[in-house]
């Protein structure tokens, strides 16, 4: 960051709004644990870290209502005393990421690959608008009532549209039991065969990551007493290659989480993708020096780039695919090809009209 931004820390949602009131240019920071993102110089950043705490929790509801700043390491030690967790694999719990940081950025580990992101779990939030205007989307329960659902519109907005005060959440009951399979082949044609065999199967596993050059890691989860055989089938059905990792498991699936595969220093990009185009991405990827890592079963690549993310960059926009810079070198928030979203750019112009989060694109 530089030393052109100035640093307030707001106490409470009044203080919030009020410092959004009183300055042209605001930028919203939780941990910082994206180090990719920083904000523009001379914006004011409001560092959200003292509005924290979990103020509404009914574990026999399965919601819970927290301040933005809260580190979701605090959610998820109160969920798991009570046999429940956020399913989606938050990124970055490890690093002290927090709540508003994680909808903000949009990101969600390999458990979406089953559950859905962390847009299918957020119920309600309270956010502060271009004019300090303290506004309530959606709820704190799940069945809310019908209409535009604004709340799910913030996840990923990077606080261009508003800055989250308070957010709801659905959880789930915990699994009793898990265990990692790990599929081994020569190449990367054959383990996206094998990605793609999942999508079809009967198989209900609860991750499923790719790893070039040849491996699939599948995270399979429930009740003792079934899973044992469930695992005996799907081992079965994946053949040869295939087989149950019980030292490590739990290791490879922190190591995608929190991002340990990506080298110091690197530029770790977030790129929105279909399985059926991880191919062709991996053919143009891996001609060079990058790292990938292929989640939610193939519907996100994250690529680990050393140096100018130019040439990345150029590959994205041939391929017509767009990145989010997450860890790395502070620069422009988006590699690849531009956005183009008149939507959005509406949205924006109705939360913040005098454009004190920044430009939409």
């Amino acid at each position: 960051m530089s030393v052109a931004n100035p640093v307030l820390r707001p106490a409470d949602v009044a203080s919030l709004q009020e410092a959004v009131r009183e300055h042209p240019s605001v930028w919203p920071r939780g941990a910082g644990t994206k180090t990719a993102l920083q904000p523009p110089e001379g914006a004011v950043v409001l560092d959200l870290s003292q509005l924290r705490g979990v103020v509404d929790y009914d574990p026999q509801e399965f919601t819970f209502t927290a301040l933005a700043g809260t580190p979701v390491r605090e959610v998820e030690e109160l969920l798991g005393r009570h046999g429940q967790y956020l399913p989606f694999d938050p990124p970055l719990c490890g690093a002290g990421a927090t709540l508003g940081g994680t909808l903000a950025s949009g990101l969600s580990g390999p458990g979406r690959y089953r559950y859905g992101g962390v847009r299918d779990f957020v119920l309600g939030v309270r956010f502060v608008d271009g004019e300090g205007q303290l506004v309530r989307a959606g709820g704190k329960v799940v069945k809310n009532a019908a209409g535009f659902d604004l709340a799910k519109l913030l996840v990923g907005s990077l606080g261009r549209l508003g800055v989250v005060a308070e957010l709801s959440f659905k959880v789930f009951p915990a699994p009793r039991a898990r265990r990692t399979i790990r599929v081994d082949r020569s190449d990367f044609e054959g383990v996206w065969e094998v990605l793609r065999a999942l999508y079809t199967s009967p198989f209900d596993p609860e991750a499923a990551d790719l790893v070039p050059p040849g491996t699939v890691w599948v995270r399979v989860a429930g009740r003792p007493e079934s899973l044992a055989a469930r695992v005996r089938r799907l081992l079965d059905f994946l053949s040869h290659g295939a087989q149950v990792v019980e030292d490590d498991g739990a290791r490879v699936w922190e190591e995608a989480r929190e991002f340990r595969w990506v080298p110091s220093g690197w530029t770790l990009v977030k790129v929105p993708v279909t399985p059926r185009r991880l191919p062709e991405l991996e053919r143009e990827l891996g001609r060079g020096d990058s790292r990938r890592w292929y989640s939610a079963g193939g519907n996100v690549a994250w690529v680990a780039w050393p140096g100018d993310v130019s040439p990345l960059a150029a590959v994205l926009d041939r391929l017509g695919l767009r990145g989010l810079r997450v860890l790395g070198p502070p620069g422009p928030p988006f590699v690849g090809r531009p956005e183009l979203d008149g939507f959005g750019r509406r949205v924006k112009q109705a939360l913040d009209p005098l454009g004190r989060f920044g430009p939409y694109a």
